[in-house]
C-alpha cells in the first residue's frame, strides 16, 4: 500500500467516521502531505509509514523555520496524529510516533482590530473606476458588515441571500448554517456589484450561484482575498498587519463594545463556544489608560 492509499483511506475516514466538514478535511490531507514530501527531501528511504518520532520532530522544527504560526503548527501535530491513529486502527502499523510530539505553547494574543475610522479609510481608498472596485468595496462591506470569514464569503451564493428580508444565508465550519442580518451600507454595495459589475461577466458553471467572481468567472480563491485587501489597506495607509480575518474581529470588538450581547454576536460568528466570543470582551488600551488617569489615587489632583 503507497501512501497514496494510506491517503485516500484516510480521506474517507474523516468524511464518514469523524464527520469532517471538506475544508478541515482538506486542511488535514495537506498537512500529511507536507509532512510527506520532507520525509522524502529528507531520506527517499523514509515514508509514512516508517518514519520515527526523531523524524517527526525534525519536520515540526521545519515548519516552525518556514514561519507557520503556532496555531497552524498544532493543527498540523493534531492532523499528523489522527493520520497516525489511522494507520493503527487498519493495522498497518503499531504504534504513533506522532503521540510524544509536543504542541507548541498557544500564549493568550488579542487580535489586530481596525477603528471605525480607518475602516472608512480602506473603503474610501477603494477606485470605485478600476473593472473591480465595486466588487472589491462589496468585499469589504460584507467582510466587516457581517463578519464573515473569508471561506464563508468566497462560498456566498445568490441563492442565499433574502435581502427583501435582510438577511443572508452562510455555511460555516462544519457546514453549520447560519442567518445573518445585512446592514443598509453592506446591502447597498453588494446590489451595486450583482447588478452593475457581475452581470458583466459569465461564470463558470461551478461559479454560476456564487457571488463574488474573477474576470474568468470563476470563484475567487481565500489568496486573492488576502492580496486585495493586503494592496488596499497600503493604499490607505494602514500600517498595521491586516488579513481578511481583521475585519471580522473589528466586527465582533466593535459590536461588544457598543453594548451587542454576547450570545448574539456568538451567534453572528458561528462560535460553538462562548469561550471563544469572550475574547471580543477585552478592553481598548484608551479605556485602560483611562482607568489609570482618573482612578488612581496617585494621580488625583489635591
Amino acid at each position: 500500500m503507497k501512501d497514496s492509499g494510506y491517503l485516500r483511506g484516510f480521506k474517507t475516514f474523516l468524511k464518514l467516521e469523524k464527520g469532517m466538514s471538506e475544508n478541515t478535511i482538506s486542511a488535514y490531507i495537506h498537512d500529511v502531505m507536507l509532512l510527506e514530501t520532507f520525509l522524502h527531501e529528507q531520506d527517499e528511504k523514509v515514508s509514512l509509514k516508517n518514519a520515527l518520532l526523531e523524524d517527526l520532530r525534525s519536520f515540526v522544527v521545519h515548519i516552525h523555520k518556514i514561519g507557520l504560526g503556532t496555531y497552524s503548527q498544532n493543527r498540523i501535530i493534531s492532523g499528523i496524529r489522527s493520520f497516525y491513529n489511522y494507520l493503527i486502527m487498519e493495522k498497518e502499523v503499531e504504534n504513533n510516533p506522532a503521540e510524544l510530539l509536543e504542541l507548541p505553547r498557544l500564549g493568550f494574543k488579542l487580535p489586530v482590530v481596525l477603528s471605525v475610522q480607518e475602516i472608512d479609510r480602506i473603503i474610501d481608498s477603494i477606485d470605485l473606476s478600476e473593472p473591480f472596485g465595486e466588487r472589491n468595496k462589496a468585499i469589504i462591506e460584507m467582510l466587516y458588515g457581517c463578519g464573515l470569514r473569508v471561506s464563508e464569503l468566497i462560498n456566498l451564493k445568490l441563492s442565499h441571500l433574502f435581502l427583501n428580508e435582510g438577511f443572508i444565508r452562510v455555511t460555516g465550519k462544519g457546514d453549520k448554517e447560519r442567518l445573518i442580518p445585512v446592514g443598509d451600507a453592506a446591502k447597498k454595495q453588494l446590489l451595486i456589484y450583482i447588478r452593475e459589475v457581475r452581470i458583466h461577466y459569465s461564470p463558470v458553471k461551478e461559479a454560476e450561484d456564487i457571488i463574488f467572481i474573477n474576470r474568468s468567472g470563476k470563484k475567487l480563491s481565500r489568496q486573492m482575498v488576502f492580496i486585495m485587501i493586503k494592496k488596499q489597506c497600503e493604499k490607505a495607509g494602514i500600517k498595521k498587519n491586516i488579513s481578511p480575518h481583521t475585519f471580522r474581529h473589528s466586527f465582533a470588538t466593535h459590536l461588544v463594545r457598543n453594548g451587542a450581547d454576547l450570545r448574539a454576536v456568538q451567534e453572528l460568528l458561528g462560535h460553538v463556544s462562548i469561550t471563544t466570543t469572550e475574547l471580543y470582551t477585552h478592553l481598548d488600551t484608551r479605556d485602560l489608560q483611562n482607568a489609570i488617569l482618573n482612578f488612581h489615587p496617585r494621580n488625583k489632583k489635591n
